[in-house]
Order: C-alpha cells, then structure tokens, then sequence
C-alpha cells in the first residue's frame, strides 16, 4: 500500500487540523473524503482538496475508496461510527472520549472482540508528548521508587457557555485520566469530585473550578484540577511523587524576557500550540502502524476504563461522595 486512503468524519477544528497535518506535514496518507451533519461545512473543508464529500458518515465509511476513517464528530456522536467502520472491516483513528458512556464504550469493545482483529485506535494524544514519555522512562526505570500521589493541572482560559458541568470530565479531564493510568500502570479503584470556591466567570450550568481525586488499587492517590476559565493560559502541570524523589512534567519553552520592572515566562494560550507535535507523532505512528495492520496506540479497551472512570466521576459531581470504579479484567484479546 502506497497510500492510506483516509476518509474524516467531523469537519470541526480538530478534524481541519488533522486533515491539514496530513495533507501537509505527515507522510503515507491521503485525504479521499469527509463528511459532516453540517454540510456547508463538509464542502468548505472537503471542495478545495478535491475530494469526495458526503452529509452522513454511513456513506463514507462505506465507500471503496476508503482504506481507513478518522472520527472527530462530538463524543456523544462516535459510537455510531465506530460501530460502521467496526462492520465495514475498516480501521478507525477515533477522537477522545471513544463514547460518552462506559455502557456505550463496552459495546464498542464486544463487537470489535466478536470481530476478531484490533481496528481502534483512540486519540489520548498525550501518550505521544514527548515530555509525557519522559516522564514514564524515569518511573518505569526504577530510580525513583513507587510513585505515591500525583498532583495535576488541567487549566485553560475560557470556554463557551454551551460547555457544562460533565464536559468538565468528558472532554477535559478524560485526558489525565488516560495518561496518568498509562503513567503509573495502576487501575483505578474510585473517583470522587470536589467543588471549591467558584469563579465569577462561570455560568449556571457549569461548576468551575473542580477538584478530582482518582484512588488507584496500590493506594496510590491521583488529584487534578480542572479549572476551564482560568483566564491566564492553556497551562498543563503534573507532577508525580515517588518514595526516592519526585518528578515534574517538563513545560513548553517559551523565552523569559524582562520588561517594565519586571520578569515574565509566558504562557501557552492554545491547546492545539501545546500539544502540536504530539498530535503529529500520533496520526504519523496510527498511518503507518494501520498500513501494516496494526494498532499502536491507545486502543477500545483504554478507552472503555476512561469512560468507566468518567462516569464515576460525573456521579460524584452530583453527590460529592467517593464512588467505586470497577472495569473487570482486561480480555485477552487486548493484552
């Protein structure tokens, strides 16, 4: 296979920057379609490469010309997907969460099981930065001990009024979620949610900020705070204490600079900047691997325990109590 023939579903932001880093920074692939609800859209995206653009993912999926698909519809959306490319026999590069729901996600999980092979891959992007994966060779190298807690930051500037309570969880801290399992090669035991002081800037649907704490089966004790209108930054922090030292995610360089009597690092503003060569890394390692018939990456089963772990949390938002996590064993077919 020369090319990988992909086809996007979802034609939002995300979906613009994947099919621009492939059609321009990334080797081995092509765009041959898109589709979107939003047709207008579709055609605005899909007209200038020349491609085929469709209103439904249904026909896409199941176009010949289509070697592999890549979801970036909302969350809520991409199980009826997923579940196309699953019976199509396609492979599919899905956007996080995989659904919104860990019963959703566990259907996701038997049907590509009772298919046989492994087609899912699930965008947890993080996994490919590369201060994240500096971060796991010092824990897995043994120097540091057994990790014991875990201190996180998940702080962004502002979002819209159409962002509530849950998408706290599902669209923001679904990423800490996945990458401090990874991290720390724990299973998670029990979620709890906190809410402290809220800001002014927040609106009637939405508690902000959020405390989260993540019980791990060692003992081990996971706390992020989501804050989504911080109004300073996109600003990322982990930091990981071990019994023999503690280890402190590297941040992005930006140049110090001294002005008007005074001395300032700046910020990140926007999360695609932050994680940008992640991303790339990531859709570069899903093409090749999926040209060879593989899966790399995070796949449906990662993204069941995420979702499990989700909905643990938005129940103890509700109540505020520590509620249990309980994924069951991970089947063979994903070990």
């Amino acid at each position: 296979m020369d090319l990988l023939r992909i086809g996007v579903v979802g034609c939002g932001a995300i979906g613009r920057e994947h099919i621009n880093r492939i059609t321009n920074k990334l080797s081995g692939g092509k765009i041959v379609a898109v589709s979107d609800v939003f047709v207008e859209g579709a055609h605005k995206v899909g007209n200038p490469l020349g491609v085929t653009v469709y209103n439904n993912s249904a026909d896409l999926v199941n176009d010949p010309d289509v070697d592999a698909i890549i979801c970036t519809t909302p969350g809520f959306a991409h199980k009826e997907t997923v579940m196309q490319a699953l019976e199509a026999g396609k492979p599919i590069f899905c956007e996080k969460p995989m659904t919104t729901t860990a019963e959703d996600s566990r259907e996701i999980v038997e049907a590509e099981i009772a298919g046989g092979k492994k087609l899912i891959q699930i965008g947890f992007m993080r996994r490919y930065d590369k201060g994240y994966r500096q971060v796991k060779e010092m824990l897995d190298s043994g120097e540091f001990g057994a990790p014991l807690y875990l201190k996180c930051t998940h702080w962004n500037p502002e979002v819209g009024t159409n962002y509530d309570t849950p998408m706290a969880v599902h669209d923001t801290a679904i990423h800490e979620i996945d990458v401090l399992h990874w991290l720390v090669g724990d299973e998670y035991e029990s979620a709890q949610v906190m809410m402290p002081r809220q800001t002014t800037h927040t609106h009637s649907e939405l508690k902000d900020p959020q405390l989260m704490f993540l019980k791990c089966k060692s003992g081990l004790i996971a706390m992020v705070e989501v804050f989504v209108n911080c109004r300073f930054g996109y600003d990322i922090n982990c930091q990981i204490v071990c019994e023999e030292g503690v280890i402190d995610l590297p941040s992005p360089v930006f140049p110090t600079y001294r002005k008007s009597g005074g001395k300032t690092v700046p910020i990140e503003q926007n999360w695609q900047k932050r994680f940008i060569e992640a991303y790339d890394v990531e859709i570069q390692d899903w093409i090749n691997a999926t040209k060879k018939g593989e899966v790399h990456g995070p796949t449906a089963w990662d993204g069941y325990i995420a979702n499990v772990t989700a909905d643990a949390l938005v129940a103890s938002q509700e109540t505020g109590a520590v509620t249990p996590i309980e994924t069951g064993e991970m089947p063979e077919f994903y070990k």
